[in-house]
């Protein structure tokens, strides 16, 4: 991946549901930037018009610029396979948010996470498919999201780091189509904050490298950059296969690594 340099509790008892929806007047906009960096994004790939095809959804004025919610989803089930989509955030320094593999069961794709962002600027979602790339996006007004200060003091905040926490949906209904949410405690430091006591710069920590499997069967696999939040959420919806759990592996900038089975049910 060329990532080009230039929160809330994580235990969140409901999903990442954003209260502002995006709105007409926030699709993506000219960009300069874009321009200059697209090169190093997608060397010379051409990129198709995928608004047709899939959403993302972000909201026109942020709440909170270190966590906006992004929610990419397909318009055309059974269409084409999404294979894989690089989140960009046009004005951040590092402009490469994430890459995200699926794999079969997480179609048609419904995927949501939280992202910073540092002024205002496009959202981009490129989507490998079968048939060559597209892209869509949203344009956000936000500020200051990679250099706001952490929810806790780095002590604070490295206590229980790696602990995860499922949330399934509609649980009690004999779904195969389900939908989940996986919650990561990190810091996820971008390295831009700095101590709100020594006014020190914080180094860049954060998870760069995560798999959710139910049984071995791969849902998604992300590799990530300082745009992800603090204590990253990812909400999505998957064909059940029947496995009694999820198993998340991450590993960290640190080479710290995190392993946790998550039972899709309580113990009884």
């Amino acid at each position: 991946m060329k990532f080009i340099f230039a929160g809330l509790s994580l235990f969140l008892a409901a999903g990442l549901a954003s209260a502002e929806e995006a709105t007409s007047d926030n699709a993506l906009a000219e960009s300069p930037t874009w321009e200059e960096i697209k090169a190093d994004v997608v060397g010379t790939t051409e990129l198709k018009d995928g608004a047709s095809l899939f959403t993302l959804t972000a909201p026109y004025r942020a709440d909170d610029a270190a966590t906006v919610p992004v929610v990419i989803e397909q318009k055309t089930p059974g269409k084409l396979l999404i294979k894989a989509i690089t989140l960009v955030i046009d004005e951040n320094p590092a402009p490469v948010a994430a890459e995200i593999h699926f794999g079969p069961a997480m179609m048609p794709l419904r995927f949501e996470t939280r992202v910073r962002v540092n002024q205002y600027s496009n959202i981009r979602a490129i989507a490998e498919m079968p048939d060559g790339s597209y892209m869509t996006g949203r344009f956000v007004k936000a500020s200051g999201g990679c250099s706001a200060p952490a929810g806790k003091d780095p002590a604070a905040a490295l206590t229980g780091m790696g602990d995860m926490r499922l949330k399934l949906f509609d649980e009690a209904v004999p779904l195969t189509r389900r939908e989940a949410q996986i919650m990561i405690r990190h810091p996820n430091y971008s390295g831009l904050q700095r101590d709100q006591v020594t006014q020190l710069f914080i180094g860049a920590h954060f998870i760069n490298q995560l798999e959710v499997r139910q049984g071995g069967e791969l849902l998604f696999s992300l590799e990530g950059g300082i745009s992800i939040s603090e204590n990253p959420v990812f909400r999505f919806s998957y064909s059940d296969n029947g496995s009694p759990d999820l198993a998340v592996h991450a590993v960290d900038t640190e080479g710290n690594v995190f392993d946790q089975v998550l039972p899709k049910r309580p113990p009884a």
